[in-house]
């Protein structure tokens, strides 16, 4: 019994140290499932175990000997019930895809016994692999391992470059798949804008859309034609209607006239009409049918048709007229703005004694090694343009010397202005064309012409009619060839006698570029360099000249090509050895009555330098901003000179108005006398 008690006391004394191992190996498994785990989990990043063993969760350790063939890799996992199994797993049985790495030394061979490595494989290593392993690898650690481990791995580099060439193959691929993805996506992305503007709204984008459905139809506009049409035989029926003394059907298809001009209106297409223009033509073609049964002949509508036509054309060809006449009338008209300007520089030039200043810079006015202008012109706006865009782009403008003649109205305004404005280091002098006392009419045929009864009757004679005669008799009314500013350019020998060349500028062109190349022009003994404007048939001298007089059609060739005044480079010693001024008067004598050539300067300027004009590169000169509003863009702002000829001059409100710029960037609009006369771009 004693013994008893001792065993059973014992055995209690026992309980405890029981209780704790059993504790321990509790803690044990437990500690080894978790590591088995994260192992798992680190082991399917990189890939799984062969499918044939169905391994769910790997261990950590693979086990080997340096000396073994072959190696024995004990993987520990855990099935579906939870249940913690151990299994062994041959070299061999692994894919040819998985790579051993020692992730103690990186370095197979080099420890003694038993090593510990990690299963890898080689597809997963990419980038993404590496992002999900980092929790549980060093990274840099495991870069390192890897490149060494490839390099030194002497058992498999086939499949290492095979693996290689694979990783290759898909990156591209990925590559591939991710730029076509784009493409796809610009492409819908572009097919879903187009279908977006197929289907807005018409009322919205106004009648310029070109979705509308109205342009899916090519008969866009037939409603809009038939009601047009309608409206004609109803005026011709309602002419027949009261020359029959039927009042009531008379009254009836003038009601019906009004009414569908008012649903008209100002519309272009179907689209642009009133919603009741279906009703109103329904309506007109009721009436025209009950006029057609009751007034209809064959012969007599279509006179009455035949009147209309002629009527519409006499009222066409008046518009044409009326149009020409309002055109010329405009380009002869001074603005306000510039006609205040030359008053208020007048009044101050006199008011504050400008008139006794002396012009600087006398000894360069002669100096024939200089680059020198001669600008003929009334208009002060004008002429400061052509000034300031050649210094602006001269490479050297205190070489630079413009020569401005104007006439007694303007003269003090154009001297206050650049007396004023002087351009930087530039010379500029302003004369008066009336203290030329050796252009008299004595010499000088056109001033004797113009002071003839006979260009005084065409000029100043009270016609009935200013409408009446044609577009082309309206341009040459301009006072612009009443004035002896026009022809003052036949005389540069004489205004300049110590010159040797000058460059002739009209006051209406703008200066883009350097143009002091021109004087370096060999003209080849030529007197005026130029550039030619025929194109085609276009601007030959039969445009110009009346061939129909044999003095003409003897002495010059109909298809020789014309030239543009404007910028002309002169060989003013050449022109006084072949005296050119002397020619030129011998045709203007023969022109008295106008009959060779209508009056302007650059028909008597093709005959004077007839074979004596050098034709210069047409980059130099670009004409027709003032008459042609489809130029070429390009052309003009690679142009040296551009040229407003024509009737729509950069300072009137006729302008065309993409052009206007080239010559307003000149204007320093906030000059005090351009502020004082409202001035503005």
């Amino acid at each position: 019994m004693e013994a008893a008690s001792r065993n059973f006391l014992s055995f209690i004394s026992m309980l405890p140290t029981c209780f704790i191992l059993v504790i321990f190996s509790f803690t044990i498994v437990d500690a080894e499932i978790s590591n088995s785990k994260t192992i798992g989990r680190g082991l399917k990043a990189y890939g799984q175990l062969p499918d044939r063993k169905e391994l769910a969760t790997p261990s950590s350790a693979l086990f080997f000997d340096d000396n073994e063939k072959d190696i024995d890799i004990i993987a520990t996992y855990s099935d579906a019930s939870g249940t913690i199994r151990t299994s062994r797993v041959k070299m061999n049985d692994l894919s040819a895809s998985w790579v051993l790495e020692n992730p103690i030394s990186g370095v197979p061979g080099k420890q003694k016994g038993s090593q510990v490595f990690k299963l890898k494989d080689s597809y997963q290593a990419s980038r993404r692999s590496e992002e999900n392993v980092e929790h549980f690898i060093d990274d840099h650690h495991w870069q390192e391992d890897e490149i060494q481990n490839r390099r030194k791995a002497s058992w498999s580099p086939v499949k290492f470059k095979r693996q290689m060439l694979r990783q290759k193959r898909w990156d591209l691929r990925t590559a591939d798949l991710i730029r076509q993805n784009k493409v796809g996506d610009k492409q819908m992305e572009a097919t879903s804008a187009i279908e977006d503007l197929k289907n807005m709204d018409p009322v919205v984008n106004g009648k310029y859309s070109i979705w509308r459905r109205d342009f899916e139809n090519p008969n866009s506009d037939s409603t809009l034609k038939l009601m047009r049409d309608q409206i004609i035989m109803a005026k011709a029926y309602a002419n027949i209607a009261k020359s029959r003394n039927q009042i009531d059907l008379y009254n009836s298809l003038l009601r019906h006239v009004g009414d569908s001009l008012r649903v008209i209106g100002d519309a272009n297409s179907d689209s642009d009409l009133h919603p009741s223009s279906l009703d109103q033509a329904k309506a007109m073609g009721h009436a025209l049918s009950f006029a057609k049964d009751r007034l209809y002949d064959c012969h007599i509508v279509a006179r009455k048709l035949r009147a209309m036509l002629q009527s519409a054309e006499d009222n066409v060809d008046s518009l044409k007229k009326r149009s020409a006449f309002l055109i010329q009338l405009a380009a002869k008209t001074v603005p306000k703005p510039l006609h205040c300007l030359p008053l208020q520089l007048a009044a101050d030039y006199y008011f504050h004694g400008y008139q006794s200043k002396k012009d600087l810079n006398m000894e360069k006015l002669e100096d024939p090694s200089l680059y020198h202008y001669a600008i003929f012109s009334d208009n002060v706006l004008a002429t400061s343009v052509v000034v300031n865009s050649t210094v602006l782009h001269a490479n050297e403008p205190e070489k630079h010397v413009f020569h401005i003649v104007t006439d007694k109205l303007n003269f003090a305004a154009l001297r206050m202005w650049f007396i004023l404005n002087a351009p930087e280091k530039a010379t500029v002098q302003v004369e008066n064309i009336d203290d030329f006392k050796w252009l008299n009419s004595s010499y000088c045929s056109v001033l004797r012409q113009l002071e003839s009864a006979r260009v005084k009757e065409y000029y100043f004679k009270n016609h009935p009619s200013s409408l009446s005669v044609g577009s082309d008799n309206l341009k040459y009314r301009n006072p612009k060839y009443l004035s002896m500013l026009n022809h003052l350019r036949f005389y540069l020998p004489e205004v300049y006698p110590k010159l040797h060349k000058i460059l002739f500028l009209d006051d209406d062109i703008v200066v883009q570029k350097d143009l002091t190349p021109l004087w370096d022009v060999d003209l080849n003994g030529m007197v005026n360099g130029a550039v030619e404007t025929c194109k085609g048939s276009f601007h030959r001298f039969d445009k110009y000249l009346n061939f129909s007089n044999p003095k003409i059609s003897e002495n010059f060739d109909s298809n020789a090509c014309g030239w543009a005044f404007g910028m002309n480079i002169f060989d003013l010693k050449e022109w006084r050895n072949r005296n050119i001024t002397q020619i030129y008067h011998y045709w203007q004598d023969r022109n008295e009555d106008r009959t060779l050539w209508k009056l302007g300067t650059l028909p008597p300027g093709l005959i004077t330098f007839y074979n004596l004009t050098y034709p210069l590169d047409r980059k130099w000169h670009v004409l027709g901003l003032g008459y042609d509003p489809a130029l070429n863009q390009t052309e003009i702002e690679n142009a040296a000179v551009v040229h407003y000829n024509g009737n729509y001059k950069p300072w009137l409100d006729l302008a065309v108005a993409k052009y206007k710029s080239y010559w307003s960037k000149y204007v320093r609009f906030d000059n005090y006398y351009l502020k004082l006369c409202n001035l503005s771009e």
